[in-house]
């Protein structure tokens, strides 16, 4: 009889482990697929971002110099950041030596840094085009655009290369206990400090004000908009009552000029909108992981589970992937651009260089045009829906 429950337990107990192992296993491929996906849409929506600005002309604004900038930042995440963590994930340790580890820690500080810095600086281009249009010709010329990228991509060297590879952002005793198969970024707290302000609180703290600004004044100019909208709907209709009865003709209550300013306002509203959006974005997927980086450095005794490391990485890492979405689902020009640059890439009969994609777009409008309604029933219908 004890034989008997002997084996019964030797069967159970392997079965148990094969069980175990089971579901390593399928968990294993199913994070593998998962990051491995998070890092193709990385790469191919972020170059679609670059080619489609390229291709079209009407995305040649100075806004969209930033955007595309933030693009080929999220590239090299994708291809310089990520893989490295992958392969942590992949082999359960560092196998790239101790030189390749300090590389990827401070690429990885140093373009998160250069995001959050694009975006802080796409918020003051915003700021400039809704709350001062007048100083915006001014202001934000493709010379001063220039400038602030390049500020962009150089000042974040200051926290994350040097610090890291002359040894200022760790403990001594870290140095001395540094293992090869391993790679932590085990940080002194005057770093984290530093670093994590000048990364993310002081750059987000900027943005959240700066939109705040510019979403109070695109509520006032909307509502003013609404206003203006009301009254030449009013005085079109007596103009066209007036006329009628004395047989003249009516004039329109609103001029070309001003249908291209209001045009014009609204696009600036939603680019604003958009990009808005992607800030957001960027927030909730890093937030969570300063919050925990700083906690983490500040507090000795703190302990925390493996697995909630990798979540806050890679949480931060989908950011990367996700701005192209962000522009296909909120922006029509980008949604349109994306298509065609789609069907060209896919379509052999499509493949054309950027001059005949501009001049594809300039043959629609002419085609669009010529099925326009009448001028001023036009501009009153563009007027009623805003």
């Amino acid at each position: 009889m004890d034989q008997v429950n002997v084996t019964r337990n030797e069967t159970s107990n392997a079965t148990g482990v094969e069980d175990s192992e089971w579901t390593q296993a399928v968990v294993f491929k199913l994070r593998t697929a998962i990051l491995l996906l998070i890092v193709i849409m990385a790469v191919l929506g972020n170059l679609l971002v670059i080619v489609s600005v390229m291709r079209h002309r009407k995305l040649r604004v100075i806004t969209n110099y930033f955007v595309v900038s933030l693009a080929f930042a999220d590239i090299l995440v994708a291809m310089v950041v990520m893989p490295f963590n992958f392969s942590v994930q992949f082999y359960n340790e560092w196998i790239f030596g101790p030189v390749i580890c300090d590389l990827w820690n401070s690429s990885d500080v140093y373009f998160t840094s250069t995001s959050i810095l694009h975006l802080c600086c796409i918020s003051v281009d915003r700021y400039y085009a809704i709350v001062k249009p007048l100083k915006y010709p001014i202001k934000m010329t493709k010379k001063m655009a220039f400038v602030m990228l390049a500020a962009t991509w150089l000042s974040p060297i200051t926290i994350s290369y040097a610090p890291i590879f002359m040894g200022w952002y760790t403990t001594s005793e870290y140095m001395r206990t540094r293992e090869l198969n391993q790679c932590e970024f085990k940080v002194n707290k005057p770093y984290a400090v530093i670093s994590s302000s000048i990364s993310f609180w002081i750059p987000c703290t900027i943005m959240i004000f700066t939109y705040l600004a510019i979403f109070k004044e695109a509520n006032r100019q909307e509502k003013a908009l609404h206003a203006r909208a009301g009254n030449a709907m009013l005085m079109h209709r007596h103009s066209r009552e007036v006329g009628d009865k004395n047989g003249a003709l009516h004039i329109n209550a609103t001029t070309p000029t001003k249908d291209r300013n209001i045009l014009k306002m609204k696009r600036e509203h939603k680019a604003a909108r958009t990009l808005g959006i992607i800030m957001g974005a960027f927030i909730l997927c890093w937030l969570p992981f300063f919050l925990f980086y700083l906690s983490t450095s500040l507090c000795d005794s703190c302990t925390y589970p493996e697995v909630v490391t990798v979540i806050m990485f890679w949480t931060g890492y989908f950011n990367s992937a996700l701005n192209p979405i962000i522009y296909a689902y909120f922006n029509r020009d980008f949604r349109n651009a994306f298509k065609n640059t789609l069907a060209c890439a896919f379509c052999s009969f499509c493949r054309r260089n950027a001059s005949d994609s501009d001049a594809l777009e300039r043959l629609d409008r002419r085609g669009s045009a010529q099925l326009r309604v009448p001028m001023p029933s036009r501009r009153a219908s563009d007027l009623a829906s805003l």
